[in-house]
């Protein structure tokens, strides 16, 4: 039965219990979940080609004897089989395949194999989060047929592209642009047409990056404060509702001094983001919708994982989705001292509230994926919640684990995919690190300290500039979703900064030990910076930057 079927059929408590009811089970309930899907999962994966690939001959009977077995897995594990797109090794048959960005500059793409029963659950859980989104309390939901979501997504093979199929399964919702439309249209041509369409028929569902949400809602504003001629233009075929809104908001707004925002003319009830950095765009999206996002968790290799409440006091894990382990902050910086090191894990039900952890992800229903390290970090932030009534960790998204810097959700560089950028670059770099930063208006950003070879004495900005410009063209002809970053949301996302020659040698010999070249601490990017300003090292007096 379709979910609009069921909206007919059954009250707002009966569908409630079946899409939200994973809030409020006991947390003993919730692992009873895991382990009964991890142990099938379990048998279907060790009897693989692929499965076999990792175990070397062993079967693991149990859920212990698994998590002992099967070492902590990265793509590399599985990247041979995968990428050729080997179907017979895999677990179970997949019904399709999708892609992203694997390693810039190094990796180009990475692939992950969808069997029915992952799309039946990813569908199952996007209801949820569509009913979460449009709540404001407990089995209150707001879902209609007749409701439009503005399309701010990436099309397959990419996995936002299966939203609109998945809701064509479950509900007529309608994507403004209709989908097959929008496939043939660029990023900038969907967003024209989509608001154009929003004008006539409202908008009530918005989704998408949360990068991506800022700079489509930015365009919308920038696009009323222009030719009042040309929008009226637009606005002649809308429905006298629609212009009526319109005129009273132009008065408010110029009453109140202000440009027309996005909550002047749509009156959203269902708002979600997803992707990296979505806490440096919230806050903005809130003004200029006057509703706040809902944040979902979702990935290539897990499918969706997990959302945000009515609340918005964390993101609760779905049970039917992945087994779910994390390694502690202790362990991963073990970790990345010797990469040789086999964190240990802790389950679902033995986080600690503020504990920060590295996620590890086994894919239920014949997913390829186990005890796999899928890159991001969480923080606990509290066990149970008064206001959903509930005894269950949620979490707060942080980042990508500090061994890759995640601008937006665009990118995905590495120490490999830096190397990579100076050497086709052929520029005289000696040492050099990188960490993420944020501007003062909380946008990130790849700040990249430098110091060149003691032949490349010329200091003037300049060759700063030069620097800036040649990096910038090699980061974007190695990596296209770098390259799609500043041209689509209009950021720069590089920024160096350039000390003098010996400032590195000069830490090793204060600190004893190189600087971690991906994301330093901001206590050892001010020791690096006090060695360049210390007397007697390199020729430099002074450091240079260019954003």
């Amino acid at each position: 039965m379709r979910f609009q079927e069921k909206l007919r059929k059954y009250s707002k408590k009966e569908l409630w219990d079946e899409y939200c009811g994973f809030l409020t089970l006991k947390p003993e309930e919730f692992m009873r979940i895991q382990r009964r899907l991890l142990q099938e999962q379990m048998e279907l994966w060790s009897s693989s080609a692929l499965g076999q690939s990792i175990l070397k001959g062993k079967y693991p009977r149990t859920i212990e004897e698994f998590r002992q077995i099967v070492p902590l897995t990265t793509y590399d594990d599985y990247a041979p089989l995968l990428l050729s797109r080997q179907s017979k090794s895999l677990p179970a048959d997949p019904v399709l395949w999708i892609q992203t960005t694997w390693e810039g500059g190094v990796h180009p793409l990475k692939v992950a194999p969808y069997t029915k029963g992952m799309l039946d659950t990813f569908k199952h859980n996007v209801i949820t989060c569509l009913m979460l989104a449009t709540s404001r309390q407990k089995e209150d939901f707001d879902i209609n047929v007749t409701d439009h979501m503005l399309y701010a997504l990436a099309p397959l093979p990419y996995a936002t592209g299966l939203l609109p199929l998945l809701f064509a399964d479950e509900i007529d919702i309608e994507f403004l642009p209709p989908v097959k439309e929008a496939m043939d249209m660029s990023f900038k041509e969907r967003n024209i047409q989509g608001f154009k369409l929003g004008m006539k028929k409202g908008i009530e569902y918005f989704f998408g990056l949360g990068s991506v949400l800022y700079y489509v809602s930015q365009g919308l504003t920038s696009m009323q404060e222009g030719e009042r001629k040309g929008l009226l233009g637009k606005l002649r075929s809308v429905s006298p509702t629609t212009m009526g809104r319109y005129l009273v908001a132009k008065r408010k707004c110029r009453e109140e001094h202000r440009p027309l925002l996005p909550k002047d003319l749509f009156q959203l009830k269902c708002f979600m983001c997803a992707g990296t950095d979505n806490r440096c765009y919230k806050d903005d999206l809130e003004k200029l919708w006057g509703i706040r996002p809902m944040e979902i968790f979702a990935g290539t290799e897990p499918t969706c994982i997990g959302c945000e409440t009515w609340s918005r006091e964390g993101v609760y894990f779905f049970p039917d989705a992945c087994f779910y382990e994390f390694i502690p902050e202790r362990e991963m910086e073990k970790n990345m001292a010797d990469p040789t090191y086999q964190p240990s894990t802790v389950l679902w039900d033995e986080v600690v509230a503020g504990g920060v952890y590295e996620i590890v992800l086994t894919v239920f229903k014949g997913g390829a994926f186990a005890r796999y390290r899928v890159g991001d970090v969480f923080r606990c932030i509290g066990i149970g919640s008064k206001t959903e009534g509930n005894e269950i960790p949620r979490f707060q998204y942080i980042d990508r684990v500090p061994q890759v810097i995640d601008i937006a959700g665009f990118t995905r560089i590495t120490e490999n995919s830096i190397n990579q950028a100076i050497k086709l670059s052929r520029l005289p770099i000696e040492n050099w690190t990188a960490k993420k930063e944020f501007t003062p208006q909380n946008r990130p950003y790849m700040h990249l300290y430098v110091e060149m070879e003691r032949t490349m004495l010329t200091t003037s900005a300049v060759s700063l500039q030069v620097l800036q410009e040649q990096l910038g063209v090699y980061f974007k002809y190695m990596d296209q979703d770098y390259q799609d970053l500043k041209k689509i949301l209009g950021i720069d996302p590089l920024k160096i900064t350039l000390v003098k020659c010996g400032t590195f040698a000069a830490y090793r010999k204060k600190i004893g030990a190189d600087i971690r070249k991906m994301n330093p601490e901001s206590c050892e990017i001010n020791d690096l910076l006090e060695c360049h300003s210390h007397e007697g090292i390199g020729r430099r007096g002074q450091i240079y930057e260019w954003v």
